[in-house]
């Protein structure tokens, strides 16, 4: 039975349509997946910060040329220097982000600069796009990054799933993959897997096609054993929730290669300060935590945790005490086996573009090239076939 393109994509939402069909959609077995490669140790966790975090009071200047155009530029949601946590003699982190300063400290985190691509777009929903597909801001992609990535080489088949969107939604840098999963919580799948009973042939190939993904996905559930509890004490938040069902998935499965968490909104084009401290603090609670649980499951020395978002915001302050949709911005990087420290070259605040935006001095297909081929051992072929071109690595790990 060849479909139409019509009747592919009524087909494609009727899948969707079921929160236990959803992660399958590709169509791929999970029971047969391509042969298992090398135990895939490393695990990769992106946090990303919706809505566009403000990079500027997030990795504050404190001192310097950067200080005096930051002041400037700010004179109301500026930070006072006093009250930035000083990680470097130009730096340091918005007091609510304090409780990482411990992780700086150990050599255990990161700060990654300068982040953007050529022709940024000021869409959330097309930058995210771009960032979820590592598109051109002119190329138009469907497949996550690393869904592309996982395709190329497969993770373990005994994996619960390559990849674990925690919260529901969408799939981001997941989508199209074969074995990826949007749940709201463990129990939520578990009890979804429970509901849904074995059906006889429906006699129409297209439909044999759902009940045989819902099949599939009822027979993943059994991979995952939430009887195990963590000692580690969760911040009572939704994204110290959200950190919890990622560490329960973690503990309860065969692994994983990545997971996806998220908070937000930071779209703070009014009001921001109050806004982006409690936000900030919830980041840095819920990051806390996490390190405190993989270090209980004995996976602090081999995870990567990497925020990420669609844009920055603009360098200078609105009428409405906020920030606008920017560019360039600085991500957050954790882990055990990272190097630590600042990487990339900061944007200059005495250049900006046309429209008072920062100019970006990294490529964020970079970023994706370097945990590609530097966490995953990815060759350059196939990281430049994912990337849609070649892109240099640094060494963040």
């Amino acid at each position: 039975m060849k479909l139409s393109p019509l009747s592919r994509r009524a087909l494609l939402r009727h899948t969707l349509a079921s929160p236990l069909l959803a992660p399958w959609a590709a169509g791929v077995s999970v029971l047969h997946a391509a042969p298992e490669a090398n135990p895939w140790r490393r695990l990769l966790i992106l946090v990303e910060l919706r809505g566009a975090n403000d990079g500027l009071n997030t990795w504050v200047p404190h001192a310097g040329p950067a200080r005096e155009h930051y002041v400037r530029a700010r004179p109301t949601i500026g930070l006072p220097a006093e009250q930035v946590v000083k990680l470097t003699a130009t730096h340091g982190l918005h007091p609510s982000l304090e409780p990482l300063a411990s992780l700086w400290a150990k050599g255990e985190m990161a700060v990654i600069e300068g982040l953007g691509y050529p022709e940024p777009n000021l869409s959330h929903f097309r930058s995210i796009e771009i960032w979820d597909t590592a598109s051109r801001s002119d190329q138009y992609l469907h497949e996550g990054w690393l869904a592309r990535a996982f395709a190329e080489r497969r993770p373990p088949a005994a994996f619960f799933a390559d990849a674990v969107s925690v919260g529901g939604g969408d799939l981001g840098p997941f989508a199209c993959g074969a074995r990826a999963l949007a749940i709201a919580s463990p129990e939520a799948f578990l009890r979804q897997a429970r509901l849904a009973e074995p059906r006889g042939r429906a006699g129409n190939r297209a439909l044999e096609h759902v009940l045989r993904l819902e099949a599939e996905a009822r027979g993943a559930s059994g991979r995952l054993d939430l009887s195990r509890t963590l000692g580690t004490r969760f911040p009572a938040h939704a994204f110290g929730q959200q950190v919890k069902s990622a560490m329960q998935i973690l503990a309860g499965s065969p692994g994983v290669a990545a997971l996806r968490i998220g908070l937000g909104s930071f779209d703070t084009h009014q009001g921001q300060l109050g806004t982006h401290a409690a936000l900030l603090r919830q980041l840095a609670e819920g990051v806390v935590s996490l390190r405190e649980a993989l270090t209980e499951l004995g996976r602090w020395p081999d995870t990567l945790v990497l925020t990420y978002c669609e844009f920055g915001r603009r360098v200078r302050e609105n009428e409405s005490g906020g920030t606008d949709h920017g560019t360039a911005n600085m991500q957050l990087a954790f882990g055990g086996a990272l190097r630590s420290g600042t990487h990339g070259t900061p944007p200059d605040l005495a250049d900006l573009d046309a429209r008072g935006n920062l100019r970006h001095t990294l490529d964020f297909r970079s970023l994706y090239a370097t945990l590609l081929t530097r966490w995953w051992g990815f060759d350059a072929a196939v990281t430049e076939r994912v990337l849609g071109g070649r892109f240099a690595s640094f060494e963040l790990v």
